[in-house]
């Protein structure tokens, strides 16, 4: 099972170019790496130009003659390195960013802003799309645990 997102930055006052990523969108993981790995706009432009992605930050890969999993370097996982054509999309709003966010299935929505990154809930199943999302209390919590 995934925890779907999208990883977006802001462009200009209200438009966002983002992308979907697949796994471990929850902020305890996603949040995390993105807040420890692409903390500026170079990185971040990079990491969204790749388009969709299963992973931001990925360190084994399968390989089929060996049958199993091996060990890499951390790095994004794009689905076009698996010859997909999926580029990054334009919201001209926060309303439509979150409706992309739906229409791929996102719990969780980010946005990189002024060299910060937000998370907002992305899905509507507790009628909380939209909302703001601590995740400093989030690594807390887990740091805690």
């Amino acid at each position: 099972m995934s925890t779907n997102s999208r990883i977006g930055i802001k462009v200009a006052e209200n438009a966002i170019v983002s992308v979907y990523h697949h796994w471990d969108g929850y902020p305890e993981w996603l949040g995390k790496v993105l807040t420890e790995q692409y903390n500026n706009i170079e990185s971040v432009t990079e990491l969204i130009d790749g388009g969709d992605m299963s992973s931001c930050w990925s360190d084994n890969v399968y390989d089929f003659e060996k049958q199993q999993f091996v060990k890499r370097d951390p790095r994004p996982e794009y689905y076009a390195d698996r010859g997909e054509d999926c580029p990054p999309k334009m919201a001209e709003s926060m309303t439509e960013y979150l409706d992309q966010c739906d229409n791929c299935g996102a719990e969780f929505a980010y946005v990189f802003d002024k060299g910060e990154w937000f998370c907002y809930v992305a899905d509507d199943y507790n009628g909380n799309k939209g909302t703001l999302i601590d995740m400093e209390e989030r690594f807390a919590k887990m740091e805690d645990s």
